[in-house]
This record gives structure tokens, sequence and C-alpha cells, in this order.
């Protein structure tokens, strides 16, 4: 019977259709010397195109405040919701870069695997397969090759990629002890290096947080980014947000919402300093995306998974070097997350893996 269901998910996978092609970089261009990715878990499309869904926050049950939440982020419009709710994304990235994945257009996004949680989600996004043996977000080393380790071995980007994550699986997603690269994910302590804001950090992770979960708060995750940002200034750099996923699973949408906000402004924060960096500005491509969707209805927003509609539903976004201004994409195609690891080789003008970079019939030179 195993042998059954696994010949039924090879012919699932196989039959993916490519994505259609649309020039998305600049022409005649170099390659970006720097890749940032950011990635919001579990952050439903619905949300960042049409901003709050008024259904779910009606329900008592998600919403504790329906009033205060329509005050926030609510709007005569969808427009003026969505710009509520994550407003750098919608004024300057949309302004600037292009955002992919409006359902209303049929412009889509999906994963390709077949589970639609996160380890699936994150293992495809990095290595640009699709891997059936891994259908859970156990802790189990990931034998797959990603992009950070393929590019790490090459000279110009040893000791220039980094990683920081609010979800302790990272190092097993990204194999840490093989790759190399640096990580640090989870409530992990970070090398403080006389850095009196890497030591105080360190101090809140030891003493002041009663009870470490597998997901630390963003925030945290976020200043410790930064921290390392100004110290090392790498080349390659991944900061994976946590919480809108955790706060989806406690059926809290109000705060669902807030951690979608406030990741919009880490985001925008980010961005300001690439922007004023010697090194970066102007040489920096930032592309942001989610690992899998979630329910599409008020009923099961908070769930997702293989027996979950529209769990397999993403969006992605990108600003920056060699991103032409395109705005809201409303062309009708499909992407998928497993392009997304030559994608980000394909800025850099290297090359990763089978799968075609989203939109390159453009080549860097």
């Amino acid at each position: 019977m195993k042998q059954i269901i696994t010949c039924i998910f090879l012919l699932l996978i196989a039959t993916f259709p490519e994505a259609n092609n649309q020039h998305f970089l600049s022409t005649n261009t170099k390659a970006a010397t720097n890749v940032f990715i950011i990635t919001l878990d579990g952050f439903r499309w619905q949300e960042l195109f049409n901003g709050i869904d008024t259904n779910i926050i009606k329900n008592k049950n998600y919403s504790n405040d329906a009033e205060i939440v329509e005050a926030m982020y609510g709007g005569n419009t969808v427009q003026e919701s969505r710009k509520k709710l994550m407003p750098f994304l919608w004024n300057v990235i949309a302004a600037q870069g292009q955002v992919y994945g409006n359902r209303k257009f049929n412009n889509n996004v999906n994963v390709a695997n077949l589970f639609s949680i996160s380890y699936p989600g994150y293992n495809e996004m990095f290595t640009g397969e699709t891997d059936i043996l891994i259908t859970s977000n156990k802790k189990k080393i990931n034998e797959n090759k990603n992009i950070f380790e393929y590019l790490y071995v090459k000279e110009k980007y040893k000791d220039k990629i980094a990683v920081f994550t609010s979800w302790d699986v990272f190092p097993f997603i990204l194999n840490e002890e093989r790759s190399g690269i640096k990580i640090n994910s989870g409530v992990e302590q970070v090398e403080e290096e006389n850095n009196n804001n890497l030591k105080n950090l360190n101090i809140i992770q030891n003493s002041l947080l009663v009870k470490k979960e597998a997901t630390r708060n963003d925030m945290l995750t976020f200043v410790a980014a930064k921290e390392y940002l100004n110290t090392h200034k790498p080349t390659i750099f991944y900061l994976g947000l946590g919480e809108t996923d955790e706060y989806a699973h406690s059926e809290n949408y109000d705060m669902y919402l807030q951690k979608a906000n406030e990741a919009d402004k880490m985001i925008a924060e980010l961005w300001q300093w690439i922007q004023t960096t010697d090194g970066y500005k102007n040489n920096t491509t930032l592309i942001i995306t989610t690992d899998h969707g979630r329910g599409s209805k008020a009923s099961n927003w908070m769930n997702h998974g293989p027996f979950t509609k529209g769990s397999s539903q993403t969006w992605m976004a990108m600003i920056g070097k060699n991103v032409n201004a395109l705005g809201e994409v409303k062309s009708e195609k499909q992407l998928y997350q497993k392009q997304l690891a030559q994608t980000i080789a394909h800025f850099l003008g290297e090359e990763f893996g089978d799968e075609k970079a989203i939109e390159t019939e453009i080549a860097i030179k």
C-alpha cells in the first residue's frame, strides 16, 4: 500500500506545470552583490491582498474586539485595508518592486509539495525540490542540499551567509552541521562578541522568558539579526519570522494581524538599513514570501495541511537590484515556491538545481 501511495505522490509532483515567462529583471545589468530573504510563516495571501477578513473578526472565538481591529486595519476598500495592515509592502514594495499571488487575477503562487506544512515548505523553498519523505515538522536532519550551502563553498560567499529564524527547526531543515553556515534559531544564545545589546538579548532569553517555546518572539529574532548585520555585513541573509503562524494556530486572529503588521515594520526597517549602508545601497535584492497558506474559509483559516483547501496557496514580493517596478502583478500565471532557490542564485549570477528561476528569460550579465 505504501508503494502505491508513493507512486501516486510521484505522479502528482511530475504533473506540476512550468511557470509562465515575463520580464521581471532589469535588462543589461550586473548581478546583485547581496540577496536578503524574509519569510512570514503561514501568512495568508487573503490578508496580504485583501486586508482584514471581516467574517473572521466578527467571530468572537477568533477576535476579542472586532471594533478595535477594524479601526486599526480596516477600511472602506480592500486597498485601504491592506495598506493599513502592511503599509510598507503596499506603499513602497508595490511601487518600486513586484508583488505576486493575487488569485483574483489568476496570478497564482503555490507550494509544489503535497503537505502544505512548514518543513516541507522550507525544504522546497531552499532546495528547489519537493521531497515526499519529508512529511512532518519533526527535527530530522535534511539530506537535501540547499542554496545556502551550495553557495557557501564558493570563496566569495565563505563566511558571508547568515540565517536568523524564530522557529527552532531550521538548523535541521538547513542541515547546519553539514553546511557550516551561521544559523541562529529559536531561543538559541547569540554570540556576544562584546556586544551589549546581544548580551541583554541573551539575558532576556535565559532569565525572563518563563516558558521557552519552539518559536522565539519575532522581535527578539529581529534585534539579534540587526546586530549581526551591523557587525558582520553578510552577503546573503535569511530572516525567518514565525509568530503569524503561531497565533493563527492558537486561533487568535487579532494577534495574527498584529504580528503581520509588526513584520511589515521590520521589513521596512531592514530595507531602510540596506538603503543607507555602504555596500548594500542599490546593490541588494530583497525577496519576501511564506512557506504555506492556510484554510480559505472563516471556519478553517487557522488550519493548514494536505486536507485543508487553500493551504498550498502562497505569495511572493521582491524589491531592489535588478527588479523592475511592475507593482502588483495582475497577469495570469502560475509560480511555485520551488523556483525560489534558483531565483536566489540567479540574482547573484549563479546557477542552482534544475528548476527555472522565476520569470528569468533575461540573463544577468
